[in-house]
């Protein structure tokens, strides 16, 4: 058997003579999937170390998967990556390389989880031994019980119908004080027929551990000493990939990448085949296009590090540069017999939001990319690795309409490009409805709290006033209830900041997408209105002073304002318009109270997530590399007083 150093030309097969599938026993893939701060990241580099990756001096960051700088700041996983450890030989085997796909947890980025299915051929579910199945374990859960593993063809062959990637159930965290795995497993048990998953699908192995200290056990009662019992579990549970000796090359493109040196790489998995270093493979793009092109640089991953290599086997995961223009779905195969492989279903997006660039009066200050075509540019290139997003223009030549899955993917898009030096004005994200038989249909969230029970009422009415209906309630007798709902997109919107000040900052809410139902009507929005400049200037302490009675200030003395940005909430519904800008009159008399320092509450400070949820439709978000700013659409006051004079007269 070759090493992945020098590319695996005779991989390590079992055969059965009655058909022409093999398997490939010295490789097992597999993604790891759960809702978000489960663990599963802190899982794999358990795994890593244990493996021998890296050495035992060797100074390793904690969370090495999330590589991203908003992924360690949010505690989150957004994109999909791939490592591989390699589970040592023992009398009864061979050494097994085992790649692990590390999946986001949460349903925004749905797309890099489908993606990530079509790569593995089984899953390991994790669920915190406290919390147990939430929305999000409920979200991949659902995909991985409806995709076929890419190798189910062979059982099929076998006479066995395939309809689901296996699935190991790993209970994490068990070191809780408050951990209930007994209950958890339950629960798990109860999501998986709920979802009516096939009777084969509830039969799976059970593994309990403790990722923060990495070890692992078959028994929740019984302290594991490291992570031997998972690894041996992976091995006795996910089939090896297997394959068509007879069929030509077929690698499918699940993901796209980019060297400073090579430019594109294109991700893939072979299903059947070997692909080599050098040798011309057809290219099948949308459409069946098909071009012959060149494998300029293989490579296969090695722990966290690429490694060239001079061949993929069947089974295997690589990444191939030599073709530009190759997109996410495409498969490159053999150029005498090319035969494209099915392209990878996306959920279509939920919610829209427009990306424009900055037009106010103080654009231009701090960001170095600020014209349309630059902008244009940085969001076509995001569609090229993100298949979950969609982008159409809109009536102006400078803005774009923006689609993706929740209201987080579309807010981490906007905080990426700020970081890179950009510029925009953000819209209000609307959700995008649906003909459906010549109806209208609206998304449909299951939204999960896990609130204290002095708030349950509160929350319960909140949820009701957004059109949402309570479908579970739980007591688990510590003082906390979760509580299930079912409320449309459109209501959610905003949602999270009155909930968090329901609650006093102490509850937590999850929510996924879970279908499309009829229009349910109006729905209540932002009781509120905004306080809104009147003129130019920097803002001042006399003014903000004489102010402070009318709502809760955004802004802070000297910083810079102009007309039509919103400055403050009111604490009325209506929208009204205001000088921060007005100066204290001097005169020549003293006074005993001159010299008195001016007490101002602190303005409050919300984050880009926070006033996308917060603006109305006539409003949006300016958003810079060294702030962001609320403002009207419209910014000049009397435009804004005629439109709405027009709009009363119509209404």
């Amino acid at each position: 058997m070759g090493s992945w150093a020098t590319g695996i030309l005779e991989p390590m097969t079992s055969t059965d003579t009655s058909t022409a599938w093999r398997t490939r026993d010295d490789l097992r893939n597999i993604a790891i999937v759960a809702h978000v701060d489960h663990g599963k990241t802190t899982l794999v580099d358990a795994m890593l170390h244990q493996s021998g990756t890296f050495r035992e001096n060797q100074d390793v960051a904690n969370r090495v998967m999330d590589s991203m700088d908003l992924e360690r700041e949010k505690g989150i996983t957004i994109l999909a990556k791939h490592t591989s450890v390699r589970a040592p030989a023992t009398d009864e085997r061979d050494e097994v390389l085992i790649t692990i796909v590390d999946t986001p947890g949460h349903a925004d980025f749905g797309g890099e989880v489908e993606r990530a299915l079509t790569m593995v051929d089984g899953i390991v579910l994790l669920v915190d031994a406290a919390e147990g199945p939430l929305p999000q374990t409920r979200f991949v859960l659902r995909k991985a019980m409806s995709m076929r593993a890419p190798g189910a063809a062979a059982t099929q062959a076998a006479g066995v119908e395939a309809t689901h990637l296996p699935m190991i159930l790993v209970i994490n965290k068990i070191d809780r004080p408050d951990a209930r795995p007994a209950e958890v497993v339950d629960e798990v048990f109860e999501l998986l027929f709920d979802l009516d998953v096939p009777e084969d699908a509830i039969d799976f192995p059970i593994v309990y551990t403790n990722a923060k200290a990495g070890t692992a056990s078959l028994a929740a009662d019984e302290p594991g000493t490291d992570l031997a019992p998972l690894f041996e579990t992976i091995l006795g549970t996910i089939p090896a990939p297997s394959y068509d000796a007879e069929a030509p090359l077929q690698a499918l493109v699940t993901n796209l990448d980019a060297s400073p040196y090579l430019g594109r790489l294109a991700l893939c998995r072979v299903h059947n085949g070997t692909i080599r270093k050098g040798q011309q493979v057809a290219w099948i793009a949308e459409g069946g296009v098909t071009t012959r092109v060149k494998v300029v640089e293989l490579f296969a991953t090695e722990g966290l590090e690429r490694v060239g290599v001079d061949s993929v086997g069947p089974g295997g995961i690589c990444a191939v540069a030599g073709i530009d223009e190759v997109m996410i779905g495409d498969t490159l195969g053999d150029p005498e017999d090319p035969r494209a492989l099915p392209a990878i279903r996306i959920d279509e997006p939920t919610l829209a939001m427009t990306i424009g660039i900055n037009t106010s009066p103080l654009s231009g200050r701090s960001g170095d990319k600020v014209t349309a075509r630059v902008l244009k540019d940085r969001l076509d290139r995001e569609l090229v690795g993100n298949v979950a997003l969609r982008v159409s223009p809109t009536e102006r030549p400078d803005a774009w309409e923006v689609k993706g899955r929740g209201e987080l993917q579309l807010a981490i898009l906007v905080e990426q490009m700020r970081r890179e030096g950009f510029e925009l004005t953000v819209g209000k994200p609307q959700v995008i409805p649906q003909e459906i038989d010549g109806v209208r249909h609206e998304p449909l969230e299951r939204v999960t709290v896990d609130v204290p029970e002095e708030h349950s009422g509160t929350v319960t009415q909140l949820v009701a006033e957004r059109r949402g209906i309570m479908v579970a309630m739980t007591n688990h007798g510590t003082g906390w209830i979760r509580a299930e709902y079912h409320a449309p997109t459109r209501g959610l919107i905003g949602f999270r900041t009155e909930f968090l000040t329901a609650t006093r900052g102490t509850g937590v809410l999850n929510r996924s997408f879970e279908e499309y139902v009829p229009w349910m009507g109006e729905v209540r929005t932002r009781a509120s209105g905004s306080l809104v400049a009147d003129r130019l200037g920097p803002a001042t302490s006399f003014a903000l002073q004489n102010l402070s009675d009318r709502g809760v200030m955004f802004v802070k003395p000297g910083e810079e304002v102009y007309e039509g940005m919103i400055v403050g909430e009111n604490a009325r519904g209506e929208d009204m318009d205001i000088n921060v800008t007005k100066e204290k009159k001097l005169n020549n008399i003293r006074s005993a109270t001159g010299e008195e320092l001016v007490r101002l509450t602190p303005p409050k400070v919300m984050a880009l997530e926070q006033c996308l949820e917060w603006i109305r439709g006539d409003e949006c978000v300016e958003v810079t590399p060294d702030a962001v700013r609320l403002r009207k659409v419209e910014l000049d006051q009397v435009q804004r007083a005629r439109e709405a004079k027009r709009a009363k007269h119509d209404g």
